[in-house]
């Protein structure tokens, strides 16, 4: 069950509503604007004085076509390649459509563990690489676990938000970006 994304200027004018520890899954096809909302949200929540935390993973566009993915440290604003499309000459890319870059993954794990709380923390995204390969971002798990935040918001795709709601089952809200954002 999921119901549409709101606005994030409507989640952060709620924001007392959110008992600390809330985890809520933002799902939507490719090209929803999963990112851009996540982004959007990092703002509103800057811009209301919330401690905000985590990473967004725009993407990189070149000539109209996605070429890439970045992650996006939401503190600090530092950016690295996350990932590239996947080519059939390198190993490790089977069934995923990206090659991930391993510092870029490492930097990204290192940026979740030094996270100790905030009121507002953004991953975008969990996906196949953590929850069925056990690899990427797995530093996700041990913050989203210790709940050290009023609301955890993150993307997943409508293919795996059943895995995640094994994972968390108490995940408060599925929010799914209907249309474009």
């Amino acid at each position: 069950m999921s119901e549409p994304a709101p606005a994030p200027e409507v989640i952060v004018a709620a924001w007392s509503a959110f008992p600390e520890g809330s985890l809520a899954l933002l799902t939507g096809g490719r090209g929803a604007g999963k990112s851009r909302w996540c982004d959007a949200l990092a703002h509103a929540g800057r811009d209301a004085g919330l401690a905000v935390a985590g990473f967004v993973s725009p993407p990189v566009l070149v000539d109209g076509e996605k070429a890439g993915i970045d992650i996006l440290d939401i503190s600090s604003g530092q950016r690295r390649r996350l990932a590239e499309p996947a080519r059939a000459d390198l190993p490790g890319t089977q069934g995923l459509g990206w090659r991930f870059d391993p510092e870029a993954l490492a930097f990204g794990n290192k940026l979740l563990g030094r996270i100790d709380s905030c009121d507002l923390l953004i991953i975008d995204e969990v996906g196949p690489l953590e929850l069925r390969r056990g690899s990427g971002l797995t530093a996700t798990f041990a913050l989203l676990d210790a709940r050290h935040y009023r609301l955890a918001v993150v993307v997943v795709r409508p293919a795996l938000v059943a895995a995640m709601r094994v994972r968390w089952p108490d995940a408060a809200s599925v929010w799914k970006l209907e249309e474009a954002f």
